[in-house]
């Protein structure tokens, strides 16, 4: 039995902060999407760089939540155990006084330059960008790297376990992984406990999309791949 505890959900990368109280760098052991709660769509929620455990650091924009794979499983009675399970995907929109800031390139590494489809393999290279405030959220231990522990096939597709050189910490939860082309393999969400300590699942961004298509009624909903090119150079 695979055990795992949900680094605490994020709404994007970068996101510090919604404007309601929220105990945001904490582990939440139920990590079934289908039967926990989360904020609900319409949530404002505040860009911030910088964060650490004494500031919640610098406002560089805002945005509302738009879609929530948990909410969107409740309203249509998901029963598949691996959805539930992983599918683990929410979207800020952007206000427009804000739109100009963004960039879809991830920080240091470029790209993305498309989705991977074809999951990964024990041994494959990944890369992520991101730092916890737990760990000071110093920029320069953001960029960093990991390999692929593998796909089990009862996950159906849908988790991708790893280990990094850092393990992913409540904070973290939200960061892409790339593949060593850099290409979009998923998202951060959960910490292993059993059977393999210390690792990381990321949700399957390829599923998590095409689920988000099928039911948020976002029309043209796509990954934007990076104007900056995809380097894999530390």
């Amino acid at each position: 039995m695979h055990r795992q505890l949900r680094l605490h959900r994020r709404v994007g990368q970068r996101v510090r902060r919604v404007r309601r109280p929220l105990r945001w760098h904490r582990l939440v052991p139920d990590t079934d999407g289908c039967k926990t709660d989360s904020l609900p769509l319409g949530t404002k929620v505040d860009f911030t760089n910088d964060g650490n455990l004494a500031s919640e650091g610098t406002i560089v924009g805002h945005g509302t939540l738009v879609y929530s794979s948990w909410i969107t499983e409740h309203k249509l009675g998901t029963t598949d155990a691996n959805t539930c399970a992983y599918n683990d995907l929410a979207l800020v929109k952007v206000d427009a006084a804000d739109v100009g800031k963004v960039n879809p390139s991830v920080p240091f590494w470029g790209g993305p330059t498309g989705i991977d489809t074809d999951g990964t393999a024990a041994g494959d290279r990944v890369y992520t960008y991101g730092n916890s405030s737990l760990r000071g959220g110093v920029s320069a231990l953001s960029p960093h790297t990991g390999v692929s522990l593998g796909d089990d096939a009862a996950d159906g597709g849908w988790s991708h376990p790893l280990y990094t050189i850092t393990p992913g910490i409540p904070g973290d939860s939200g960061s892409g992984f790339m593949s060593a082309d850099g290409k979009a393999i998923g998202v951060l969400s959960t910490l292993g406990l059993a059977p393999l300590p210390a690792s990381n699942n990321i949700g399957d961004l390829a599923k998590e999309l095409a689920f988000a298509q099928q039911n948020s009624g976002i029309s043209g909903l796509q990954l934007v791949n990076g104007t900056e090119p995809f380097s894999p150079v530390l």
